[in-house]
């Protein structure tokens, strides 16, 4: 009777063996392993066939941050990306690339990459991987951070994170409106390439959430001139006209910000009632989640700090 019970409690311990290892193994794998290869993804050019759990990505534009903030691992990213101060320690390991270095990207081996409509040689970047490309400013910011999650199979993760950032960027609109004043006003500026540029509602640096999230008012000047296409070169000798109460300066090192020393800026009340904010222009150029949630910090402590 013994000898017939060994081998009965053998292939009971076999079974729950099986059974322990199938339920510790993570829903998320099991999930992945019952999912196709790959999904058709519903582009702006039309159909593409993606993976459905990219593992090698590239990216050639301003997306870099939206694909990290997502989880998905990136092989090559652009030189706006690489130079990015806040990127440097995710992207130590990943590749600067461009649309023009075909060599590089057949060498990094990618499964799927993904530009802007401007993107140079797109139909040879085609046969090397699925290629998806955008054009800048077609979505909101936010949309387009859903519809990168619907290109990576994550928009559920994509559409909680737009969600928590929507509540979280109002609330902190309403505190600092509550300190600033209701009509108080706000300018963006850069220096860029010895040009002054003022910024509208929806060109980055942190202009979403100034103006789109926390409804903060801008210059009747900046409205006029720099709503509509985003951004308005303008001197630094009128650069008073589209001063507001508070000013966001982003600014590089290595810029001449000489401009700064003159009296037309001196004079100007925020400079003299020290509201001007500055901030490093290459963490604030872009509008993905990481830079977002870097501006939003930013501007809670500089408008509510002590």
């Amino acid at each position: 009777m013994k000898k017939l019970l060994l081998p009965v409690l053998a292939v009971l311990v076999i079974l729950m063996s099986a059974c322990s290892s199938q339920a510790a193994k993570p829903a998320d794998e099991s999930a992945k392993a019952e999912q196709p290869a790959t999904f058709t993804y519903q582009s702006e050019t039309g159909p593409v066939e993606v993976p459905s759990h990219p593992e090698r990505v590239i990216v050639l534009s301003s997306y870099a941050g939206n694909v990290m903030s997502l989880g998905v691992k990136l092989i090559g990213v652009d030189s706006w990306s690489k130079m990015n101060p806040r990127f440097q320690d995710q992207l130590k390991d990943v590749q600067e690339v461009s649309d023009e270095n075909l060599e590089k990207i057949i060498e990094l081996d990618p499964d799927l990459i993904i530009g802007l409509s401007t993107t140079k040689n797109v139909d040879k970047l085609k046969e090397i991987a699925p290629t998806v490309t955008y054009t800048y400013g077609k979505l909101d910011y936010l949309t387009q951070h859903i519809e990168i999650g619907k290109l990576l199979n994550k928009e559920k993760e994509a559409q909680a994170w737009v969600d928590d950032f929507k509540q979280r960027a109002a609330k902190a609109g309403t505190d600092i409106k509550a300190k600033i004043g209701e009509n108080a006003t706000v300018s963006v500026i850069e220096n860029f390439d010895k040009q002054l540029y003022v910024f509208g509602d929806h060109w980055a640096r942190g202009t979403e959430i100034l103006y789109q999230e926390m409804k903060l008012k801008m210059p009747e000047k900046v409205k006029e001139l720099a709503m509509k296409p985003g951004y308005y070169a303008l001197s630094a000798e009128v650069l008073p006209e589209f001063a507001g109460d508070y000013i966001i300066f982003s600014k590089t090192k290595d810029t001449d910000n000489s401009f700064q020393n003159t009296d037309t800026y001196k004079n100007i009340p925020a400079v003299k009632n020290n509201r001007v904010f500055e901030a490093d222009a290459k963490s604030f150029y872009f509008n993905d989640p990481l830079t977002l949630e870097f501006q939003l910090q930013f501007f809670i402590d500089k408008f509510l700090g002590n």
